[in-house]
């Protein structure tokens, strides 16, 4: 059974920074592509950035050069350094593989004064 478990979120002033992970079990992330969704209050559920199992990236047009996607393959976990946050990234923010179709809890990030 594969099961997303996401942590990191918090409550940060704009400008300040937040590295979110994502830790899934019942499937390595070695053998997967990944992806950081968010889903800000009130709209729909958009992809953040992906990362491939080969190492290539992509991120949305509203995160490029602020947002980083990484893995750690031996710990089996995936992480998205987020710097020079915007009130504008506030969302709950999932991780999920591309191939299946389950979401965790997701993790808080709010960004505010």
């Amino acid at each position: 059974q594969v099961h997303m478990a996401e942590s990191g979120g918090g409550l940060v002033q704009p400008g300040g920074s937040l590295r979110l992970s994502c830790t899934p079990s019942g499937i390595r992330i070695s053998s997967n592509i990944m992806g950081w969704y968010r889903q800000p209050p009130g709209k729909q559920r958009e992809l953040v950035a992906e990362i491939s199992i080969g190492g290539t990236t992509n991120y949305a047009d509203s995160v490029k050069g602020r947002f980083t996607i990484s893995r750690a393959n031996a710990q089996n976990t995936v992480y998205l350094q987020m710097n020079s946050l915007k009130p504008e990234d506030t969302a709950v923010y999932y991780c999920k593989p591309r191939t299946y179709a389950v979401w965790g809890q997701g993790t808080q990030v709010t960004v505010s004064p």
